[in-house]
């Protein structure tokens, strides 16, 4: 079985990290590059930058921060938010970035994944997938941070941008998101039988709950942002209760 890794996410905006609720209420909480440097010192495997600005202004201080981070920091590291065309993908791959992350402008335009990947490899491919379940237990994927519902399936599209050429899959359960209680742990089992990847992200409380959605046979990745930046939990802490379960993960530092 191969190592499980940990993932720390960023929100950007203006190249400086923010964190708030739901976009709102922001507050500046250091530089990027420099609490990318301390994640990656603590243990982290890898970093997702998430750009928030959604602006020209910001696209262009993005691409330069992506450059800062290629430089700066010794771990591979993610980029995504309002990436919506090859050029695009291409401006920050170019400039260093490891892999990029797609999500709402996969769903109106699937061939994009298939651009990104022939273009650079499904190794460089990320497609996020914000989905929520319904009253009739069926996972409905959503776009737009989970404001706008869609008539897609989540396992169909899974396997959609699967066979179209994405490297790996990161879920977002918008029922469990912010909850602090947990992953939904049968989905990322159905996930599991994916031949990719899958990271799994939102609903994290506590380092058992990762430790659960990390179990064989579930997710590969765990992905959070506000337990760590709160520092409710640190990296050492989720990687020692990894391995008093014998699930397999890189030391911490």
């Amino acid at each position: 079985m191969l190592a499980k890794r940990i993932i720390p996410c960023l929100d950007v905006k203006d190249g400086r990290t923010v964190k708030g609720i739901n976009f709102e209420g922001l507050r500046d909480v250091g530089d990027p590059v420099e609490l990318g440097r301390r994640y990656a010192k603590e243990g982290a495997d890898e970093l997702v930058y998430l750009d928030i600005s959604a602006s020209k202004e910001g696209r262009s201080t993005f691409v330069d921060l992506v450059g800062r981070v290629a430089e700066g920091v010794n771990i591979p590291f993610t980029v995504g938010g309002g990436i919506s065309t090859l050029q695009h993908a291409s401006s920050l791959l170019d400039a260093g970035a490891d892999k990029i992350s797609i999500n709402s402008a996969a769903v109106a335009d699937p061939e994009l994944i298939s651009e990104i990947a022939k273009r650079y490899g499904s190794q460089f491919v990320v497609v996020a997938i914000d989905a929520r379940c319904g009253e009739d237990g069926v996972w409905r994927v959503t776009t737009h941070g989970g404001s706008r519902l869609t008539e897609r399936e989540l396992f169909s599209w899974a396997r959609e941008a699967c066979d179209r050429g994405a490297g790996e899959i990161l879920f977002t359960s918008m029922n469990h998101d912010g909850t602090g209680c947990g992953y939904p742990l049968d989905v990322y089992e159905k996930l599991g039988s994916l031949p990719i990847p899958v990271i799994a992200s939102g609903g994290a409380g506590n380092a058992s709950h990762i430790a659960d959605v990390l179990a064989p046979g579930r997710a590969d990745a765990a992905l959070a942002a506000s337990i760590f930046h709160y520092g409710k939990l640190t990296i050492g802490e989720v990687k020692r209760e990894l391995a008093r379960r014998g699930i397999p993960a890189r030391s911490a530092m």
